[in-house]
C-alpha cells in the first residue's frame, strides 16, 4: 500500500472498516450459495436456463424495489442502523431454506426472502457511509468498502470449492454451513458499528412523489441513466457460470467463476476509489464501459475455460471499476436529506434494468445459445458509451444563476 493510500485508509473512520467486515462476511455466507445455485438449479432441480434467468432477475428487481423503500424510511426517520440490522439479519436467516428447497419454487421463495434482506440494509448502509465521511473521502469510503465486499465474494466461492471437494458434492450440506459467516456479519453490526452523531435529521421531504424526483435533481438523474445502461448490459453473473460450465469446467469448480470476478474487481475497487478521489470520475467510467465491451467479446468466442476466465477477470475489473465510483457519485449528487432515498431510487432502477437483462440473457441463450448473449451485452454497452460521450451525461448541466460541481 503506497503513503497515499495508507493516508486516506487512517483518515476513515473505523465503522466504515467495520462495515466493510459486515459486507465481507455476508459475502461469503451468500457466495456460498450463489456461486452453486445455477448448477444446482440445473443438474440437480432440472431448471432451464430461462427459468435460471428469471430467478435471479426477480431476485435482484425484488432487492432493489425494497431498497427504495427501505431508503425512503430511513430518511423519514433519520436512522440507519437499525435497518441495516434488520436487512442482514432476514438475510441470514434466509440461507437454511436453500438447504431444505425440495424444488424450484422454494428456490425462488429463499432467493425473494434473501433480496429483500439486501434491498432493506442497501440504501440505509451506503447512506450511513456517506453520512460517516466528508465528500473528499468519499472514493476511498466505497472503494474500501466494496474491496471487502469483493474479498468476501471471492472467499465465499473459495470455500464453497473445498467443501463440494470433501462432502462429495453435497450441496445441501454447504448451504447449510453459510449460515455461520452470515451470523458473524450480523454481530459484527450489532457490536461495532455506532451511527455519527451528526448524523441525518428526520425529514418529511422523503415520499415517493413527484417532488421528491424533481427534488433529488439533474446530476443525480445522470448517474442514474449511467448506472441503468450498465446494467441492462451486464445480466447477472448465473450465465457466467453457466458459459464456463458449457466451455468444461468441472462441476465443483463452477464457483471459480465468482472467484475471478471478486478477486480482480476486489483488488481494483479500492484504488479506483482512491483514484476517483483525485481525478474526474467521467474519465473512469468511460474505462468501465470499454472494459465491458471487452469482456464480452472475450466470452463470445471463448473456447477453452481459460479463455473463458480471461473473460469473467475483465468482467471483474468492469466491477471494480464502476460499481464503488457509481455509489460515490449518487452520494455526491443526492441532497444529503434525501441521501438514502437517493441509493434507493438508484437501486430500484438499476434492480429492474437487471430484471430486463437477466430475461434477455435467457431468452437469447435458449434461443440462440451463449455467443448471442454476450454479444448484445457489448452491443448495448457500445451503444451506452456512444450516448454517454455523445450526450455528455456526467457533466454539469448549466443554468442561469446557479453553478453545480462536476462530479
Amino acid at each position: 500500500m503506497t503513503q497515499s493510500k495508507q493516508a486516506a485508509a487512517s483518515a476513515l473512520p473505523r465503522a466504515i472498516v467495520m462495515l466493510g467486515l459486515v459486507s465481507l462476511f455476508m459475502d461469503v455466507s451468500s457466495e456460498m450459495i450463489h456461486g452453486l445455485l445455477p448448477v444446482f438449479l440445473v443438474t440437480v432441480l432440472g431448471a432451464s436456463k430461462l427459468t435460471v434467468g428469471l430467478i435471479e432477475g426477480l431476485g435482484e428487481a425484488t432487492a432493489a424495489i425494497t431498497k427504495l423503500f427501505s431508503g425512503l424510511l430511513s430518511d423519514r426517520l433519520g436512522k440507519r442502523k437499525a435497518l441495516v440490522v434488520l436487512g442482514y439479519g432476514l438475510g441470514t436467516l434466509a440461507k437454511p431454506f436453500f438447504a431444505l428447497a425440495p424444488g424450484v419454487m422454494w428456490v425462488l421463495g429463499a432467493r425473494l426472502m434473501d433480496r429483500v434482506g439486501k434491498g432493506i440494509r442497501g440504501a440505509p448502509r451506503d447512506a450511513l457511509i456517506g453520512d460517516l465521511v466528508p465528500a473528499g473521502l468519499r472514493g476511498a469510503a466505497y472503494g474500501m468498502r466494496q474491496s471487502l465486499d469483493n474479498v468476501g465474494a471471492f472467499l465465499g466461492p473459495l470455500l464453497a470449492m473445498a467443501l463440494m471437494v470433501l462432502s462429495g458434492d453435497n450441496f445441501r450440506l454447504i448451504f447449510w454451513l453459510a449460515l455461520i459467516p452470515g451470523t458473524i456479519a450480523v454481530l459484527i453490526l450489532v457490536l461495532f458499528v455506532r451511527e455519527p452523531a451528526h448524523g441525518a435529521a428526520p425529514t418529511k421531504r422523503a415520499r415517493l412523489d413527484p417532488m421528491l424526483l424533481r427534488q433529488l435533481g439533474p446530476l443525480f438523474w445522470r448517474v442514474v441513466a449511467v448506472g441503468a445502461v450498465l446494467t441492462l448490459a451486464r445480466f447477472s453473473e448465473a450465465f457466467l457460470i453457466l458459459r464456463a460450465q458449457d466451455r468444461g469446467l468441472a462441476l465443483a469448480f463452477a464457483p471459480l467463476v465468482l472467484v475471478v470476478i471478486n478477486l480482480v474487481s476486489s483488488l481494483s475497487a479500492y484504488p479506483v476509489g482512491l483514484l476517483a478521489d483525485r481525478m474526474e470520475k467521467r474519465q473512469l467510467l468511460i474505462v468501465g464501459f470499454v472494459v465491458l465491451i471487452g469482456a464480452d467479446l472475450v466470452l463470445v468466442f471463448a473456447q477453452p475455460v481459460w479463455a473463458v476466465l480471461l473473460g469473467v477477470g475483465l468482467w471483474g475489473l468492469h466491477l471494480g471499476l464502476t460499481q464503488g465510483l457509481l455509489a460515490a457519485l449518487v452520494a455526491d449528487t443526492a441532497p444529503p436529506a434525501l441521501r438514502a432515498t437517493g441509493f434507493g431510487v438508484f437501486n430500484l432502477v438499476n434492480g429492474l434494468m437487471l430484471l430486463a437483462a437477466s430475461l434477455l440473457a435467457g431468452l437469447l441463450w435458449q434461443g440462440f445459445g451463449a455467443p448471442a448473449t454476450f454479444a448484445a451485452s457489448a452491443a448495448i454497452t457500445a451503444l451506452g458509451l456512444a450516448a454517454f460521450l455523445g450526450l455528455g451525461l456526467l457533466k454539469p448541466p448549466t443554468h442561469a444563476g446557479r453553478k453545480e460541481s462536476a462530479p
